[in-house]
């Protein structure tokens, strides 16, 4: 898939970027269910031109969106570009600019200074707002029908998460920013809460025990909590030519924990062995403890250790980790939930920061240890018992995304979308399942006439009504 290995392998095959911007009717097999109203968000990096880097990492690229717009048992695709200022700033120029990471030592001298922001990891809806989101710049705005972009969010002032939550009780958006202030690589984080309005109500900066990449974090109801895993940022390393993002376990493994009406001074670090973990499923709080599932690696994947080297390749795999409120110990019992290797997990979202069953993720039954998963997974949590689709040979899918049947229908019950891709002729189609019966396959097939690239995120909205 990855075709001549002198190619980087995020620049070939179907991560490879598509530069045209479309309008698509798709090709319906099967039947929409008439309930399934409203629009598939879906965004990942697409650089717009060649990168100056030799060493394109595939978290660097341009922010390309992609609606799958659902109504009447019908499907629309369109895709744009967010236009964000790297982007116009590299359009006007015709050829690329800045050094993967905004790197000062492969930017051109045209672009110092410059915003290098891509808006490409998540897309969010809250408040009316449809919200480009990378962890390094505030949220871009983009319209939720046109996908037109509007621009920055300025009152969030500073960096945000990709992976704020929302909070199905108060409405609240609550997110993080790291490596927050002038200085980069900082080890200063942010604490903040938007209300249900769109409103940003808090913004609060915090040390954390060392510089790390914090890719997502928790929330329950009452309390937050922040990993700083050992894939260390390191200003120092970058200047003597060493990667400046690296795995370096002997820097430990912590979580911090806080209250959400409390005060950042108040933080209580817990600690576990060290791990990482790029995406959690989700967080809740019993009997005065903690409990976070969460999708743990061993080892860092996609990054180097500290003198430049690569790791063994890793999986990541479903543990459950929880926390004794009640100042016993500060270490974090783990325990393995599921052996299948995955990504990419989602639930009903309902149930954020509360008890919850049912969880979703994009898995590999192929032991591949990589980005590339070749089944839709169901997991129950109270049973223990873990149902899968497998794509054909070959075929590939993106983060699988819960949608309920009704706004009170029962936890779990609805419908799961998901993009694919279908390597034997290059294209890609949209799936709908039942949720709980993701075994017996796909209920309606939206089939685009070409492929969707390999993306990170993606959100259902439901029709404005």
């Amino acid at each position: 898939m990855d075709g001549d290995a002198r190619i980087n392998p995020y620049l070939s095959g179907n991560f490879a970027p598509l530069r045209s911007e479309d309008d698509f009717e798709l090709t319906i097999k099967g039947e929409i269910p008439a309930g399934l109203r409203g629009a598939l968000y879906r965004i990942g990096p697409n650089p717009q031109f060649e990168p100056r880097d030799p060493n394109y990492h595939w978290f660097s690229g341009d922010g390309m969106v992609h609606g799958f717009f659902v109504d009447g048992g019908k499907v629309h695709y369109r895709n744009r570009y967010v236009r964000t200022p790297k982007w116009r700033l590299e359009h006007e120029a015709g050829h690329s600019l800045f050094g993967t990471f905004g790197n000062p030592m492969t930017t051109d001298e045209s672009a110092f200074g410059k915003d290098s922001g891509v808006a490409n990891t998540n897309i969010v809806f809250h408040a009316g707002r449809l919200m480009a989101l990378e962890e390094g710049h505030p949220p871009f705005e983009v319209d939720a029908r046109t996908l037109d972009s509007r621009g920055y969010l300025d009152d969030y002032k500073g960096r945000v998460t990709a992976h704020p939550k929302l909070d199905p009780e108060t409405g609240e958006m609550i997110w993080f920013g790291y490596g927050v202030g002038d200085m980069p690589f900082s080890k200063t984080m942010s604490y903040g809460v938007t209300d249900r309005t769109g409103k940003v109500v808090r913004r609060d900066d915090f040390e954390a025990p060392f510089s790390a990449m914090v890719h997502d974090f928790l929330v329950t109801r009452n309390y937050v909590l922040f990993p700083i895993l050992p894939l260390t940022m390191s200003l120092d390393r970058a200047m003597k030519g060493k990667p400046p993002l690296a795995w370096e376990p002997e820097a430990g493994a912590y979580v911090g924990v806080m209250r959400r009406d409390a005060d950042v001074s108040t933080i209580r670090w817990f600690n576990v062995d060290p791990c990482y973990v790029f995406h959690p499923m989700n967080a809740w709080e019993e009997g005065g403890k903690l409990f976070a599932d969460v999708f743990r690696y061993d080892i860092a994947p996609l990054f180097p250790m500290a003198d430049g080297s690569m790791p063994q390749r890793a999986a990541a795999q479903l543990f459950r980790w929880t926390f004794d409120l009640s100042g016993a110990t500060d270490a974090i019992k783990e325990q393995q939930l599921d052996d299948t290797d995955g990504e990419f997990p989602r639930f009903d979202e309902r149930h954020a920061g509360l008890g919850y069953r049912h969880g979703w993720f994009a898995g590999d039954t192929r032991g591949g240890k990589s980005v590339k998963f070749n089944t839709i997974s169901h997991v129950d949590v109270t049973t223990g018992k873990t149902a899968h689709y497998q794509l054909p040979p070959g075929d590939l899918t993106s983060e699988p995304v819960f949608n309920p049947r009704s706004a009170d229908a029962a936890e779990g019950d609805g419908w799961i979308t998901a993009v694919v891709w279908r390597a034997a002729d290059n294209h890609s189609d949209m799936l709908v399942f039942n949720a709980q019966d993701i075994e017996s396959g796909p209920i309606a097939t939206a089939s685009a006439p070409r492929r969707v690239p390999f993306g990170f995120h993606g959100n259902w909205v439901n029709a404005q009504t």
